[in-house]
């Protein structure tokens, strides 16, 4: 352990604030989000963890929202936490962290529950979104990660998935084709809305058509799908 947790709130609480465990070893690195974090009014950070298992007893103590939980600690790793967490507070939700892309630990993240897997290099403003989508009961997937799943999920698909896939598809209009193409690339919805020129707020529109059409469950599949369906650019 390289440093002592607390339990101490921090910025102004309100019955409506997402309230936020951060668990990482590294004192530095919990400071950094934790000043992220507060730097959104509707987010308290109420406990910081510095191994897995404090992250599941300060998680349940504080009834957290959200857990941003590392996967490299002392004392309990965080792909075990995860586990715990899920049967201890199934009402929290759980964005792994870490400073690897290793597909393996996406899988795992994903396999165990997590609500969203995130790179320690993530922007602020994205990482804000995420414990957002979390908390909102959302999965979130750095385009990063999104990327990694795909092309080990994919890995191995019988070519018969191909064409399933190109049949669902069929009944999407030009545009969302588009759209669902740049999910396959693993794009943000502001990123995909730049390349096509469009606004954030319609792309996430399009979004939510396109998972209602093809009933997928969230964009994972939908870059699934797409990549199945040739939609993926070619990588």
């Amino acid at each position: 352990m390289t440093g002592s947790p607390t339990g101490a709130s921090t910025g102004s609480p309100t019955g409506s604030a997402i309230r936020v465990v951060v668990a990482d070893d590294e004192p530095l690195i919990r400071a950094g989000i934790r000043m992220i974090l507060t730097s959104d009014r509707e987010i308290e950070v109420v406990a910081e963890a510095a191994n897995g298992r404090e992250a599941i007893d300060l998680a349940r103590s504080h009834t957290a929202d959200v857990v941003l939980l590392d996967i490299q600690m002392p004392v309990m790793d965080g792909l075990t936490a995860l586990r715990e967490l899920r049967r201890a507070a199934p009402a929290t939700r759980v964005i792994v962290l870490t400073t690897f892309g290793e597909r393996e630990n996406v899988l795992r993240a994903l396999e165990h529950g997590g609500a969203g897997f995130l790179l320690k290099d993530t922007a602020p403003a994205e990482l804000i979104r995420a414990v957002r989508a979390a908390a909102a009961g959302e999965a979130y997937l750095s385009p990063g990660a999104t990327r990694h799943v795909v092309d080990q999920l994919a890995s191995g698909r019988a070519a018969a998935r191909g064409e399933e896939a190109r049949a669902r598809v069929a009944g999407l209009s030009a545009r969302e084709r588009e759209v669902l193409a740049l999910l396959g690339e693993g794009l943000s919805n502001a990123d995909a809305g730049r390349r096509l020129h469009m606004s954030e707020a319609t792309v996430k529109t399009y979004v939510s058509r396109i998972l209602a059409k093809l009933e997928c469950e969230n964009r994972v599949q939908a870059a699934l799908l797409a990549r199945d369906a040739g939609l993926d650019g070619g990588w």
